[in-house]
């Protein structure tokens, strides 16, 4: 009998292809018809602002004049993070978030696929080669139990999983968030920090990672604003035992 996860995965892609076959794919951004399994069209697709140097090293922060050297922006450079960096693939872009926020609200699953996709593209970047070459796990921030009983899903695990596929990285749950806390959209980066803190804690799961390869972790979320839920999910992992922690997001807000 196959776990009931991979049952659920399994019906969800089964229904996801049927789906397809009476009402076809297509672009989420001009509405051209596509084949099975797309969510954008290539041009929309290249349309996408995707992060470029110059950036902050640090957060991923786009900086729009000419600077040829590595820095950190005026803001990173005032705290220290539990990270190593966050590496965004895409820069704000209401297109983008528009489709993130209807992967969260609206429960539009088909669209972890592309936005899964667009994030492998941030592993262009030579300080994510070393966790490629070790198979760092992927780490999908977590939603509180009862948050997830309403969505019915973590996007950051679905982001995840779509990143393993391509990047033949394992994906772990290392983390569960222990406690329910205030939505972040509206909190000051003060009051995002108490929000947090003590609200993750590390899972057997993640502990038997540790006994395996406890050198380094890729923490994987939708959107990085502020960096405080990452941070404290950082802090989890290197307490757990993790040495290393880098960050993965699909854009940077």
């Amino acid at each position: 009998m196959l776990p009931r996860e991979i049952q659920t995965r399994f019906w969800q892609q089964w229904l996801s292809r049927t789906l397809d076959l009476i009402y076809p794919s297509h672009c989420e951004i001009c509405g051209e018809n596509l084949s099975a399994g797309r969510a954008l069209c290539n041009v929309c697709d290249a349309d996408l602002p995707r992060l470029s140097k110059p950036f902050c090293e640090k957060c991923g922060e786009p900086f729009p004049g000419k600077i040829e050297e590595d820095f950190a922006c005026p803001n990173c450079s005032k705290l220290k993070f539990s990270f190593e960096f966050c590496r965004p693939a895409m820069v704000r872009d209401d297109r983008t978030l528009e489709m993130i926020h209807r992967l969260k609200y609206s429960r539009e699953l088909h669209l972890a696929e592309d936005l899964g996709r667009l994030a492998v593209e941030a592993f262009s970047d030579p300080r994510l080669a070393l966790a490629l070459k070790e198979k760092w796990p992927l780490v999908p921030v977590p939603l509180h139990w009862r948050r997830r009983q309403h969505r019915h899903f973590n996007q950051a695990e679905e982001i995840s999983r779509v990143i393993a596929q391509h990047t033949d990285l394992p994906m772990i749950k290392a983390l569960k968030r222990s406690h329910a806390t205030e939505h972040q959209t509206r909190l000051t980066r003060v009051q995002r920090l108490e929000n947090l803190r003590g609200a993750f804690t590390i899972t057997s799961a993640g502990q038997r990672q540790i006994g395996k390869s406890p050198v380094g972790a890729i923490l994987v979320d939708d959107v990085l604003t502020t960096g405080s839920t990452v941070d404290e999910c950082a802090k989890t992992l290197r307490r757990a035992g993790f040495q290393k922690v880098a960050v993965i997001t699909v854009m940077r807000g």
